[in-house]
């Protein structure tokens, strides 16, 4: 039994886009045995470049059902099925990320049609949709729409069953697809993995945490690891058989969780910000050793980036207020800045300018009280050096609301 189908999202950012079309047919090997073809309200809005695409616009989505509506109705569909489409790696995507938002784990079997074509129909031109089947006199009816192109893949893969005849061609892609390779391994490891900064756990089959760091971006940085030929790895490599993480939104969050967990890890910041002749410069810290940093970073461009928001504000060229400015000393105040997630934030208690303790809370929260912040705080075990420095480039950006701490 396979199903075949096809999606349209609205073309927000990856990882960040949303479902606003979709067709699924139920086929058996002879006939279809069950269909679901519907619009979707995305929730969000739709690009106007995928407007112009599908000719699918807000108003049209706007009183379609959400995707938790549909939810259920997908499953059934696909149930005990091989999920079939035209690049389906995309469409599986979509599918696994609208069910993880509703917290549901969203696992089927998959075919891909272009990997098949290429083999079955060797010398075409272009292997889109569209000008595959335009080329082997397949119609596509509303093309760039759920419906059009589900369809028009459903008859492509018929043509594809019927040209191998040992069915061969076929069994050897599904299997090579779904099989316990270390490249279908690594795929289904990272495959909903976020594009975001964060703490990422590698775990083997006992649950225990074999790796964990902090990174700045979580997929990424699990691809490097697998796809790496160091020793250093190899182990791990084996071992891991899953993949979780815990977002942080930003690096000061980060610093302030390895800090209240007592872990000390250091960060290389080798560019540091100096004033000389009336100029702010950024130059490599090993290069004047006798000279202390007004502040660090972690790289050459984002001290430039400081700098030049240092240039738009006029009172910064007076290099005694800039210090005092972003001086930590005798600071008693309550910071309350962007959380890990939306509709949440943090808030940063600050105590004879040494960071004692953090916390999250909701947006409608009010937390200006002594009481409800020590309700919420999570302590500080020590504080690095390197904490102090990114809340300094914090204050530089004016990221945080400063208040007078609570009595």
């Amino acid at each position: 039994m396979y199903s075949i189908i096809d999606i349209e999202s609205n073309g927000a950012g990856y990882r960040k886009e949303c479902i606003i079309d979709i067709a699924i047919y139920r086929y058996d090997g002879q006939k279809i045995t069950d269909q679901f073809i519907s619009l979707v309200n995305p929730e969000s809005d739709i690009t106007p470049f995928v407007q112009k695409l599908t000719n699918i616009t807000p108003k049209m989505v706007k009183t379609a059902p959400k995707f938790h509506e549909i939810a259920r109705r997908i499953v059934e569909i696909t149930n005990n099925t091989t999920l079939v489409g035209h690049n389906i790696d995309f469409d599986y995507r979509m599918l696994r990320q609208s069910f993880q938002r509703l917290g549901y784990d969203f696992k089927i079997n998959t075919l891909d049609t272009i990997p098949i074509a290429k083999k079955l129909i060797p010398d075409e031109v272009s292997y889109s949709l569209g000008k595959l089947v335009k080329s082997l006199g397949i119609p596509l009816t509303h093309h760039h729409r759920a419906d059009g192109d589900a369809r028009a893949t459903l008859e492509l893969f018929k043509l594809l069953i019927s040209k191998d005849t040992e069915n061969e061609i076929i069994q050897k892609q599904h299997e090579e697809a779904n099989a316990k390779t270390y490249i279908n391994k690594i795929k289904e490891l990272t495959q909903d993995l976020p594009n975001e900064k964060g703490f990422v756990y590698f775990q083997n089959e006992e649950g225990k945490i074999i790796f964990s760091d902090y990174v700045q971006d979580i997929n990424k940085f699990s691809k490097k690891v697998f796809n790496s030929k160091s020793k250093r790895w190899e182990s791990i490599q084996q071992a891991v058989t899953q993949i979780n993480y815990e977002l942080t939104g930003t690096d000061i969050i980060a610093k302030l969780i390895l800090n209240s967990k007592g872990i000390r890890k250091k960060e290389t910041l080798p560019f540091g910000l100096y004033h000389r002749h009336n100029k702010y410069i950024v130059e490599k810290n090993k290069l004047n050793k006798t000279e202390k940093p007004i502040l660090k970073f972690r790289s050459f461009t984002q001290g430039v980036k400081a700098v030049e928001f240092i240039g738009k504000i006029d009172e910064y060229s007076d290099i005694e207020f800039f210090k005092k400015k972003i001086d930590f000393k005798k600071r008693n105040e309550l910071w309350l800045g962007q959380g890990r997630k939306l509709g949440e934030k943090l808030f940063i208690v600050i105590e004879n300018g040494k960071v004692i303790s953090y916390g999250f809370y909701e947006l409608f929260t009010q937390i200006q009280t002594l009481s409800k912040i020590s309700k919420l705080k999570i302590d500080l075990q020590y504080q690095s050096g390197d904490l102090i420095n990114e809340l300094q480039l914090a204050l530089l950006r004016s990221d945080f609301e400063t208040l007078p701490l609570p009595k």
